[in-house]
């Protein structure tokens, strides 16, 4: 994956795409069930993109005549008959290029979900699978100086095998839900870089620069102009030139005051600047230590929807409504849940100033014993982390959602732990675990809890089990581990504008009272240093059937798909100015 591809010379591709539905994937194997693109001439299916070469021949297919959605974006949310549709279609879009003999180009996707196959002029690129994070393949010598044809063949059929499985509690929005572009590079690019404060309490900036080819000695300089900071670097045999360079008065990012610097790397035919904040972030006993003061996390987890548009963020507007929300409830924090959300969201966490906890669909009852399954899952977390790992907002890699409890998962799952720490070591690893009970005591005592760094977990007392919102305050927890809990979700679900007493389920009274409990339940544990309520707010899913009071929504959000803010929106962030006056 190209490091901050925003920094490049880019074309966009975004815009109007023609799109074939087609269920039965006509476009991808002949009437044997075999694909075309395997075929002897490898020609037949629809990413040829070809009209009938006279009035004899026989295509049942155009592209030219056929609808065309906007990209980025969804199809379910562009066309009705879309709304609930999963499996494949195709999409095309042709671009005008003028390609240059000495220098590089890749198509760059953001994301697209969940299989994309993908073909330039009728050629296969490749194939991707992950519905949430960046890919990219070169197409240097594969572009016409003129006109081109891109076609994707994307798939969003739910399987028990894949990243994220068949169940989940969210909208499986298909399509190219994100970014892009056509990017050109000169021959040998900065391929990637890392530039963040190191574990150690040096005081230097520390990481590597990547350059696309392995020849030793090439220079490259790190500039930070407001740091006075002009440094040259050199590269090893494999291209990669190690960062280690002293500074002076260097104000560290913190949500209240989230300084991000100007950083520049230069090399003889390439320049590019990145703006980035640098903060520690650590845990000491049961404390979370920012810049070494003990911090509470309030946060509030959110999914990568529009409640009052259907459909994914789609650009820096939605993405900004979404986290000033969180900062009208006195957030500091936000859980992106339950994927990799855009790379411009986390961006702008960067400048408004919200930590970040960044996931993984490892979600619910995985193929644990599939290697095929793990090594999508670890391909996915490694993804993310060399996406964000300049952000300064981002302080948590988490490997995965209320996950059972198995042998075969503890593997699986701890295997996912050591590797984001071999890919970072200077963030939290975590997990939203599940708790159990036995009589009136909540119990965490998940061997997982041994290989992460927060006793970060969901309960969902007063809602799923319980009894009513007053009842709750009889529970008491048995957490096994000494470590900073951090409470990923609880919550409960209210129809905005419903009013009754706070023993009516499906009230907004019920959910604030459940929210004024769950606040008294969970400050009877002393190592409580966070929680991201579920949820910003109400988010579609297929799951939610109730015909009066959901509808295909989850009604958990403390803001309606109108933008109406419930009644537990106040409790919560009373809540949260109590904390910040605590944790000054």
């Amino acid at each position: 994956m190209i490091q901050n591809i925003q920094a490049r010379k880019l074309q966009s591709l975004n815009g109007k795409w023609n799109y074939i539905i087609d269920p039965y994937e006509n476009g991808f194997y002949d009437y044997r069930h075999e694909p075309f693109d395997q075929s002897a001439s490898g020609t037949g299916g629809f990413y040829d993109d070809r009209l009938p070469k006279d009035k004899s021949e026989l295509l049942e297919y155009d592209f030219d005549h056929s609808p065309a959605m906007n990209v980025p974006g969804d199809w379910n949310s562009q066309a009705e008959k879309l709304e609930l549709y999963e499996g494949s279609v195709w999409l095309r879009r042709k671009f005008d290029a003028k390609p240059a003999s000495d220098k590089r180009y890749f198509v760059y996707f953001a994301a697209v979900n969940y299989e994309a196959h993908v073909y330039l002029n009728g050629k296969k690129l490749g194939i991707h699978k992950g519905g949430f994070t960046p890919f990219q393949f070169e197409v240097t010598g594969k572009l016409k100086d003129g006109t081109n044809s891109i076609v994707l063949k994307v798939d969003n059929t739910r399987k028990p095998d894949e990243i994220p499985t068949i169940n989940t509690d969210w909208w499986n929005y298909g399509g190219i839900t994100r970014d892009v572009f056509l990017a050109e590079l000169p021959k040998t690019y900065v391929a990637d870089y890392k530039i963040q404060l190191p574990k150690a309490k040096e005081n230097v900036l520390a990481g590597y620069v990547q350059l696309s080819d392995s020849t030793p000695g090439q220079k490259v300089t790190v500039n930070i102009a407001e740091l006075k900071i002009s440094a040259v670097v050199v590269t090893d045999a494999q291209g990669r030139a190690e960062v280690k360079i002293p500074y002076k008065n260097l104000t560290l990012w913190s949500p209240e005051n989230p300084k991000l610097y100007q950083v520049e790397l230069s090399t003889a035919v390439e320049k590019i600047s990145d703006k980035i904040g640098f903060r520690r972030i650590e845990t000491n006993g049961n404390n979370v230590l920012l810049n070494g003061k003990s911090i509470f996390l309030r946060g509030i987890s959110l999914h990568d929807e529009n409640p009052l548009l259907a459909g994914r963020l789609r650009g820096e507007g939605d993405m900004r409504m979404m986290l000033q929300w969180a900062k009208e409830l006195n957030c500091n924090y936000v859980r992106l849940a339950h994927y990799p959300h855009n790379e411009e969201m986390i961006r702008l966490a960067d400048e408004m100033g919200l930590l970040v906890w960044a996931e993984v669909p490892v979600y619910w009852t995985i193929s644990w014993t599939n290697p095929a399954t793990y090594a999508n899952a670890k391909q996915q977390l490694t993804d993310l982390i060399v996406r964000d790992k300049n952000r300064a907002s981002v302080i948590v890699w988490s490997i995965g959602n209320e996950t059972p409890l198995s042998e075969p998962r503890h593997q699986f799952m701890g295997n996912l732990a050591t590797t984001a720490r071999s890919l970072d070591d200077t963030r939290l690893v975590a997990a939203a675990l599940e708790v159990h009970r036995e009589g009136n005591t909540i119990i965490l005592n998940d061997p997982l809890g041994e290989k992460i760094d927060l006793v970060s977990f969901n309960e969902y007392a007063g809602w799923y089990w319980g009894g009513t919102p007053k009842e709750i305050l009889r529970y008491n927890f048995n957490i096994k581990y000494n470590k900073p809990v951090v409470i990923t979700e609880f919550g409960g679900d209210a129809l905005a504008g419903f009013h009754a007493d706070e023993d009516t389920r499906w009230s907004e009274e019920y959910q604030e009272a459940l929210y004024r409990n769950q606040v008294a339940l969970l400050g009877k544990i002393d190592g409580l240093r966070g929680m991201t309520p579920w949820i910003l707010t109400d988010f579609r899913s297929p799951r939610r059937q109730h015909p009066v009071y959901q509808n295909f929504w989850n009604r958990k959000g403390l803001i309606s798909e109108t933008g109406k803010k419930k009644k537990a929106f106040y409790i919560l962030k009373s809540f949260y100015d109590q904390m910040q006056l605590k944790y000054q």
